[in-house]
């Protein structure tokens, strides 16, 4: 009898462990969709150790700074996951408390005026006066707030282009995005002169890093969830026109900013995940993984990634460290003065390294 209720006991609980996997509500209204095979870490790509020569700076006060930003007073500029910006010499110093933004600091770029322009994920586009005031410039377009203001560019005339990486999911909740894989993100402008943002380009697959090109002529913007990075026409016969300018990257593209010699430098966040790739075609097996406990979805994982590509497509630099150690996630790259300052979502401090000719 006592066996009997045991085996009765066990089916139960086995009947509603099935029923939670198969029916219990989630967020995402996941979407079937089959990515390209991962290129292989060789050729352009071949692993190597780079990265490891990368110099911490300001670790000890500075904790996920996703970006980097150098002012026209000379100084470092970076945002921290506590909404602190702060700075600090660029030859080497302690960061200093520059201006709290009471969110989650994200793109950073200081305009002609000198004052930083920030993409806060929780608060969205800022102006930081020299003085450390701040002020809001746009929290919504097309009707639609902005759910997670991710990073921007300033071009020539002013205007500040930005994303919104996702308008259903937050910061917080950026795995959901990936694991619903619906095109949730959006390309804007905020125009200075009228105070007004306009959408540039919607559907995007959770859009994060933007850069304007040198010579004005268009501007770059990562694709994360579709491992790519998209290319829109500013001027000329092609205005308005997108089309990809890098495909089928072996890792998640995060920040892009313009560097010297016509490249533009990318951040991978990290290596695609091969498990992800599995399920992106099979929509019901994600939201059952979605019911696991975290410790069985997959996760980023820690590797050091930093690439170059230029204006013909072509893969030119390629800097790793495959490390545990390694300055990990990248999520942005400043090119100055012959050297590269990274930005990482998690990690301690930013990242220094020596740029060799």
């Amino acid at each position: 009898m006592k066996l009997w209720n045991f085996v009765i006991g066990l089916a139960v609980i086995t009947l509603l462990g099935i029923l939670y996997l198969l029916f219990y509500p989630v967020s995402i209204d996941a979407a079937a969709w089959t990515p390209p095979p991962t290129p292989k870490l060789e050729g352009v790509y071949a692993v190597n150790s780079v990265l490891s020569g990368v110099e911490r700076r300001g670790a000890e006060a500075i904790v996920g700074s996703e970006d980097v930003a150098i002012g026209p007073d000379g100084r470092i500029y970076a945002g921290a996951k506590d909404g602190v910006i702060y700075r600090m010499p660029i030859a080497g110093g302690a960061p200093e408390r520059f201006a709290v933004t009471n969110g989650r600091p994200l793109g950073l770029k200081f305009d002609r005026r000198g004052y930083l322009i920030v993409a806060d994920c929780q608060r969205g586009l800022l102006e930081v006066a020299p003085d450390g005031t701040v002020n809001v410039l746009s929290v919504e377009a097309g009707g639609k707030p902005f759910k997670f203001t991710d990073d921007l560019d300033i071009a020539a005339d002013g205007t500040i282009y930005f994303t919104d990486a996702s308008w259903k999911f937050s910061q917080p909740e950026y795995r959901l995005d990936f694991l619903e894989h619906r095109p949730n993100g959006r390309l804007l402008a905020y125009d200075p002169a009228t105070k007004t943002t306009r959408v540039i380009l919607d559907n995007l697959y959770f859009a994060n890093g933007v850069a304007v090109s040198p010579d004005q002529q268009f501007l770059v913007v990562t694709e994360t969830a579709k491992y790519r990075v998209l290319r829109y026409w500013l001027a000329g016969e092609r205005r308005g026109q997108v089309e990809p300018l890098i495909e089928n990257l072996p890792g998640f593209p995060d920040g892009i900013s313009a560097g010297r010699d016509g490249v533009f430098w990318v951040a991978l966040f990290a290596r695609r995940n091969v498990v992800l790739d599995r399920l992106l075609p099979q929509p019901f097996w994600r939201k059952m993984v979605l019911r696991l406990p975290r410790l069985f979805q997959p996760k980023p994982d820690h590797y050091g990634f930093v690439i170059a590509v230029n204006e013909r497509s072509e893969v030119v630099k390629n800097l790793q460290d495959p490390a545990p150690t390694a300055f990990a996630p990248v999520t942005n790259v400043v090119e100055h003065d012959g050297r590269l300052y990274l930005g990482t979502l998690e990690d301690r401090g930013i990242g220094v390294l020596p740029l060799n000719p």
